[in-house]
């Protein structure tokens, strides 16, 4: 079994997003260890780039911040092959196609696979265009991860028939960031995509409470949240690694209870 198989075979997954470089390369690697020993079943690990469209201010200035701490793509591939030698927690990079193709697919693919990276989300990349990506890939053993929306409509059941991994389900419109209120719309795309492929399909966008995070783990194979936790590597700075960590146990009880 992959370790990407390995995320969703034990239960519902709790997938937690940072940004790496924020508040450091070094704490960044501590938090991976720390997520995984307090339950994450998957890790989303974000390269801080300068224009991410999909993302709210949140995660905006954790990217400015980590870019003004110097990292670049480089530091986050060498970072995760320090990490690989110590865990095993599969990761997903969320990256965006600029960044991508400024640094050279080929070789961008290649180091991921180097990295022992599993899997990639370029939000950005249309379905459509996905094989701008999807040869390079293929060639390097990453598994390239399809995203639908509210909006998707019509196109979730193509979107499903060629996805691979697990399908990321926004659960909202708009960028990134923490909601009080979460659209119901999730079940029915949920739904849509189960009835073309026996598919995880991982919930993001806006999730930050144990109660929301259970509520909408009923309709899902796992939870993704991004923004409550980088406002909590925001708050602590290098002394962020214990607060996320409990705040990683709560979540994963949460959907798990």
């Amino acid at each position: 079994m992959s370790r990407l198989d390995r995320v969703f075979s034990r239960g519902k997954a709790f997938i937690p997003f940072i940004t790496a470089g924020d508040p450091s390369i070094t704490a960044t690697e501590q938090l991976i260890y720390s997520m995984y020993e307090a339950g994450a079943d998957l890790i989303e690990l974000g390269i801080p780039f300068s224009d991410p469209v999909a993302e709210g201010p949140v995660i905006q200035a954790a990217d400015e911040r980590a870019l003004a701490g110097g990292v670049t793509v480089d530091d986050v591939f060498e970072m995760m092959q320090r990490a690989r030698k110590n865990c095993d927690v599969p990761v997903a990079l969320m990256t965006y196609v600029n960044p991508v193709a400024t640094y050279g697919t080929e070789r961008f693919m290649m180091n991921c696979g180097r990295a022992g990276i599993d899997a990639v989300i370029v939000p950005d990349v249309p379905f459509e265009e996905r094989d701008e990506l999807l040869p390079y890939c293929r060639k390097h053993g990453i598994t390239l991860i399809s995203m639908i929306a509210p909006t998707s409509g019509e196109r979730i059941r193509m979107i499903a028939a060629e996805a691979e991994g697990f399908v990321y389900c926004v659960s909202s419109l708009g960028v990134t960031g923490i909601r009080e209120k979460i659209g119901n719309e999730v079940s029915g795309m949920i739904k849509a995509v189960k009835t073309v492929k026996d598919i995880p399909c991982a919930i993001g966008f806006g999730i930050s409470t144990p109660d929301q995070a259970a509520e909408l783990s009923r309709y899902g194979d796992g939870i993704i949240v991004g923004s409550a936790v980088v406002k909590i590597v925001e708050k602590y700075g290098e002394k962020c690694v214990e607060h996320v960590a409990e705040y990683v146990r709560r979540m994963k009880a949460a959907i798990r209870s």
